[in-house]
């Protein structure tokens, strides 16, 4: 079994998981992403997404994944998670390739619920059951997304439950409701500071 640990673990590299790990790492989780590349988001083209006049889902994707990459998430692309189950620290996820550990995780696999299934997640009409903290009934599990909403399939709600989740983490983390609100000095310090190393 590999040493690799993280605060927190996402499955699921579509606009939820990609959302969930972007606010985890950015305010100081070491977030580790497994993503399979099979969102929907490639079959799609946005003109519903506030902010995003019109783009290729494609071309979204990529740009999803630079902004992730630029906080430092651990992003394995392509690594398949085949289990996940509860460990006296939190959780260990399974792939054909290894198996790490987290303190929390976080479920982005859209409709695909085998996962919180075999996690023991609870179950509401065919949709893993969570509250508006994304938690579900296994503590510090979340899930996001499609698998928790009967046919609410829209990348601007996946990615609203991807940060939400990660925002419920970082309040248990931080012992007190954690907002992530950033100002323009917050950009400059970020930005400009990404253009001096350059």
């Amino acid at each position: 079994m590999s040493d690799t640990h993280a605060d927190v673990i996402v499955v699921g590299g579509g606009p939820a998981g990609l959302s969930a790990a972007l606010f985890a790492r950015k305010n100081g989780l070491d977030t580790l992403l497994f993503d399979t590349d099979s969102t929907w988001m490639h079959k799609a083209h946005l003109f519903n997404y506030l902010g995003i006049g019109s783009v290729d889902g494609s071309a979204f994707m990529e740009t999803a994944r630079a902004q992730v990459d630029s906080f430092g998430v651990e992003r394995r692309q392509g690594e398949a998670v085949e289990d996940v189950s509860t460990a006296d620290d939190g959780f260990v996820v399974e792939t054909a390739e290894d198996e790490y550990t987290g303190s929390y995780v976080v479920l982005a696999t859209g409709a695909k619920r085998d996962l919180a299934e075999s996690l023991g997640c609870a179950f509401d009409d065919d949709v893993v059951d969570v509250g508006v903290t994304m938690e579900t009934s296994v503590p510090n599990a979340y899930a996001t997304g499609a698998m928790v909403r009967v046919e609410e399939w829209q990348a601007v709600i996946a990615a609203g439950d991807g940060a939400a989740a990660a925002l419920n983490v970082l309040s248990k983390e931080k012992g007190d409701r954690y907002h992530d609100f950033d100002v323009p000095a917050d950009a400059t310090a970020v930005f400009g500071g990404m253009a001096d190393e350059e």
